[in-house]
C-alpha cells in the first residue's frame, strides 16, 4: 500500500514539472515573437529648409568650344662600324624633331580647323657633307559651315615651305659639291581654296575646291640656274612670283587602325585649269607605332609627281624612333 502511495507521488512530481517547462517555454516563444514595446518616448527629427538667395553670378557657365592637341618629337639614328667589318657599311648618325599643333573650334553648324606641322632632321655619313633628311612648313586654316549631316561649305588657306637651304650634290674626283636649288620661300606655296566638304566622321575628310588659287614664291631670282631643267619651280625666270587658278582636291584620313598604330594620310590634288594634261599631286603617309607613352616609331613616305619642279615622279621614306610628348595624352 505504502509503495503504490508513494509511486503515485512520485508520478504526480514528474507531471508537474513537464507540465511548467513546457509553459515557460511557450511564454518565452511568445516574448521573442511579440517582444515588449519600449517604453521610452520616441522624438522624430523635425526638418526645417529654408531658400538661400544665390547670386546668378556664382552659376553663370562658360563653355569652352576649342580642342587643341599638341605633339612633340625627337629621334635619333647611329650607326657604327670597326674598321675591319666585312659586312660593308659607313658610320652615321641622325636626327630629326618634329612639332604639331592642331587646334579645333566647333559651336553649331560652324567649324574651324588650324594645324600646323614643323619637320626638320639631318643626317650626317662618314667622309661625306651633311644632308638634309626632313625639312618642312606646314600651316592649313579652314573655315566650315555645315549645311547638311555630312556636307559643309569651306573656305581654307594654306601656306607651305622649308626652313632651310636644298642641296643636290655631285662627286668629283672623291669630292662632294653642292649645288643650292631651294631655300625658304624659294618654293613657297600660298593656296586659297573654296567649295564643299564631304566628313562623314571625324577621322575623314574629303574637300572639292572648286575654286581655287595658288601663288608660287621663289624669291631667290638666281635659284633658277640650278633648279631641275631651269624650270624655276613654274615662275618666269627673273620673277618671284606666279598665280594659279585651278580645281583642287584635299583628302585627309587620320585613323588609330589598330591598338597603339595610326595612319595619317594627306592626298592633294591641284589641276590648273590652262594646263589639265599635268597635274600636280601630293601623297603623305605616316604610320606611327606607340611603344609606350613616349617612345614612338614613325615611319614617314612622300610621293609627289610636279611638272613645275620635275617631270619624273619623285618620292622620300624615313623611319625613326624617337622619343614624343603628346599633350593631351589619349592612353
Amino acid at each position: 500500500m505504502v509503495r503504490r502511495l508513494l509511486f503515485i507521488f512520485l508520478s504526480l512530481l514528474s507531471f508537474s514539472a513537464f507540465s511548467q517547462d513546457n509553459t515557460d517555454t511557450v511564454e518565452l516563444n511568445k516574448l521573442r515573437e511579440f517582444p515588449k514595446k519600449s517604453v521610452l518616448p520616441v522624438r522624430r527629427p523635425i526638418l526645417l529648409t529654408q531658400l538661400a538667395q544665390i547670386p546668378d553670378t556664382k552659376l553663370s557657365l562658360k563653355v569652352n568650344y576649342w580642342r587643341n592637341w599638341v605633339t612633340m618629337g625627337v629621334s635619333l639614328n647611329q650607326a657604327a662600324f670597326s674598321d675591319n667589318w666585312k659586312g660593308g657599311g659607313v658610320n652615321s648618325v641622325a636626327l630629326g624633331g618634329n612639332f604639331d599643333w592642331k587646334a579645333d573650334y566647333t559651336k553649331n553648324n560652324f567649324n574651324y580647323v588650324s594645324e600646323v606641322i614643323f619637320d626638320y632632321g639631318k643626317v650626317k655619313n662618314k667622309n661625306q657633307l651633311q644632308k638634309k633628311s626632313a625639312d618642312r612648313i606646314y600651316w592649313d586654316n579652314k573655315f566650315a559651315l555645315k549645311f547638311s549631316q555630312n556636307w559643309n561649305f569651306f573656305a581654307s588657306i594654306n601656306f607651305q615651305s622649308q626652313f632651310d637651304n636644298g642641296f643636290s650634290y655631285r662627286t668629283e674626283d672623291g669630292v662632294e659639291i653642292p649645288t643650292l636649288i631651294s631655300k625658304f620661300m624659294s618654293p613657297g606655296y600660298l593656296t586659297e581654296s573654296m567649295g564643299f566638304e564631304y566628313k562623314p566622321d571625324k577621322s575623314f575628310s574629303l574637300r572639292f575646291g572648286t575654286g581655287t588659287a595658288r601663288q608660287t614664291f621663289v624669291l631667290d631670282t638666281a635659284l633658277y640656274v640650278n633648279t631641275p631643267g631651269q624650270k624655276n619651280y613654274g615662275v618666269d625666270r627673273g620673277k618671284r612670283f606666279r598665280n594659279e587658278l585651278a580645281f583642287q582636291i584635299v583628302a585627309n584620313i587620320d585613323k588609330d587602325i589598330m591598338p597603339n598604330l595610326n595612319l595619317k594620310a594627306l592626298y592633294n590634288m591641284f589641276a590648273n585649269y590652262e594646263t589639265l594634261n599635268n597635274i600636280d599631286q601630293r601623297l603623305d603617309l605616316t604610320l606611327t607605332a606607340r611603344v609606350n607613352r613616349v617612345v614612338n616609331v614613325k615611319l614617314t613616305g612622300i610621293v609627289l609627281y610636279d611638272d613645275d619642279s620635275d617631270s619624273k615622279i619623285q618620292a622620300s621614306q624615313t623611319m625613326a624612333l624617337g622619343i614624343v610628348y603628346k599633350f593631351p595624352y589619349i592612353p
